[in-house]
């Protein structure tokens, strides 16, 4: 009895010992090492809560801010930590997410050497388990030889052969949305112009199109799964600048009841989901050649076949980030194109000479070189995703800095993004021509624009979400012209990806053709 007393004692005693290290020592040795090389941050480190104190004082004045329309120099709204404290300690600085300490990397040749590091020495960092129910534990999650064994499986989903037979899919569900529109015109404003809540009409028809595309289902099917992911979003964010302490995710709370709540009504849709292709399909060996099929195609055997909790998993992943980038995209599109009506013109002109009033096929959309240019220059302006995050796995030197295991490699896209020295005294504007030449020869630095991030975890689905946006643009300048509400208030946010905080009120007037 005594030698197990000791046991426990001597357990114990070696996790109050790694408490007070990563508590107490570590804050002291990491600012310590990183002074002497140059690098300082906000001095006052608060117990267990590190900077989150300040951000979150930050944010929530940054959300208060309305911004003039014409501004497109949202790094102080989305990013206003990074904003301020780059003006005082320059543009590397140290600082802490609760006990983990972050540098913050804006020189484009190191963020090239760490988002192309084959060997794992800057891996994605953890998240918490409220993230992890949100977007499920797949391909963005994973690590190391899981995440290989699962991009190959899931890579032939997304193959430009599959993207373009998808083409047709995308183009209906996109008709669907603009006869409704029409129909609404004719109703309620005598076919002159109606306002358009635009952040709902391109979160549903995103959400149909991959539910279409990717499931084999409709965003009617889906809706709840997708309704719950967008909840859960909300919660997540609220509580993003909170100090987490490991475990309490199963301690019954308000916010883990409502989270469990949203949890299980998003697996219930996704698997009647899944159990619905199970039926359909007479030929049990293979269940078609969308993501679904692809995941669920039982020839996929030994250590490559998923599990239903795996697929399940990757579900989740794909419904969020499969409608949730090009949601935005399309919002921030056609804000962008309702300030430079000049431009919403010459893409119209474009469209209409390539594709007339037919639905845009796949030889089609390659032509549109103008509309192509607009969705890289919404893409460096309103990027999506504003930060990408890295985990040094191992101590590791990065140009003349040397990083200790576990550090956080922040890199902020939206200031990259506006950088003067990579993009010129016109960084904050829009202007499409800056892409004449093509995405690697847009700025003075190849690896500037961070669209869809790069190396190996680029993004699986930046072709589908390219080829998505010029289909449903297309066909929209094909059938209306819009101006911006008076209504509207420019007010970017950061909502794990960039939102418009009040919503995108569009006057849109139907064409006489």
């Amino acid at each position: 009895m005594g030698y197990l007393i000791a046991i426990a004692m001597v357990i114990f005693t070696i996790m109050i010992w790694r408490v007070c290290v990563i508590l107490f020592w570590r804050p002291y040795a990491v600012r310590k090492h990183f002074r002497k090389q140059g690098v300082t941050g906000p001095p006052c480190y608060s117990f267990l809560h590190g900077s989150l104190h300040d951000m979150k004082i930050m944010m929530k004045d940054a959300r208060k801010m309305i911004m003039d329309k014409h501004s497109h120099d949202i790094t102080q709204r989305v990013l206003p930590h990074y904003h301020i404290w780059s003006a005082l300690y320059g543009e590397r600085f140290l600082y802490w997410y609760g006990t983990v300490p972050r540098i913050c990397i804006t020189d484009a040749e190191l963020v090239k050497e760490i988002l192309s590091n084959k060997f794992g020495f800057y891996e994605k960092p953890k998240v918490r388990p409220s993230m992890v129910t949100l977007i499920g534990n797949g391909l963005a999650r994973l690590r190391g030889v899981d995440w290989v064994k699962r991009r190959r499986i899931l890579n032939p989903a997304f193959s430009m052969d599959k993207l373009k037979v998808m083409t047709s899919r995308m183009a209906a569900c996109t008709i669907s949305m603009l006869d409704e529109w029409k129909r609404k015109l004719a109703i309620e404003a005598k076919n002159k112009s109606l306002t358009i809540e635009m952040c709902e009409e391109f979160r549903e028809l995103t959400s149909d199109i991959i539910a279409h595309t990717s499931f084999g289902t409709s965003f009617a099917h889906g809706k709840e799964a997708f309704n719950a992911q967008t909840k859960l979003q909300h919660l997540i964010v609220a509580s993003s600048s909170d100090v987490f302490i490991p475990g309490t995710q199963y301690v019954p709370t308000r916010t883990n009841l409502e989270i469990w709540k949203l949890d299980r009504k998003m697996k219930k849709s996704l698997k009647c989901i899944i159990e619905s292709r199970l039926n359909s399909q007479s030929d049990s060996s293979f269940y078609g050649d969308d993501l679904l099929g692809i995941m669920m195609d039982t020839k996929k055997d030994g250590p490559n076949k998923l599990n239903m909790n795996e697929i399940m998993e990757e579900c989740k992943t794909f419904f969020f980030t499969g409608h949730e980038t090009t949601s935005n995209l399309l919002v921030w599109t056609v804000f962008l194109l309702s300030l430079h009506t000049d431009w919403q013109e010459k893409l119209r002109q474009e469209v209409m000479q390539i594709c007339g009033m037919e639905i845009p096929d796949p030889d089609m959309l390659s032509k549109l070189k103008m509309v192509n240019m607009v969705l890289l220059e919404a893409l460096r302006l309103y990027c999506p995703a504003i930060e990408l995050g890295r985990v040094a796995s191992k101590d590791m030197k990065l140009g003349d800095l040397m990083i200790p295991r576990g550090t956080g490699l922040m890199i902020p896209i939206t200031m990259i993004h506006r950088s003067k020295e990579y993009w010129g005294e016109d960084s904050n504007d829009f202007n499409p021509m800056r892409f004449i030449n093509g995405a690697s020869k847009a700025a003075k630095h190849p690896n500037a624009l961070l669209l869809f991030s790069m190396g190996p975890r680029n993004c699986i689905g930046q072709n589908f979400t390219m080829m998505e946006a010029k289909i449903v643009m297309a066909l929209i300048l094909q059938r209306f012209s819009w101006s911006l509400s008076p209504d509207y208030q420019h007010a970017p946010v950061n909502n794990l990806s960039l939102q418009a905080q009040h919503g995108l009120p569009i006057i849109v007037k139907p064409l006489q053709l």
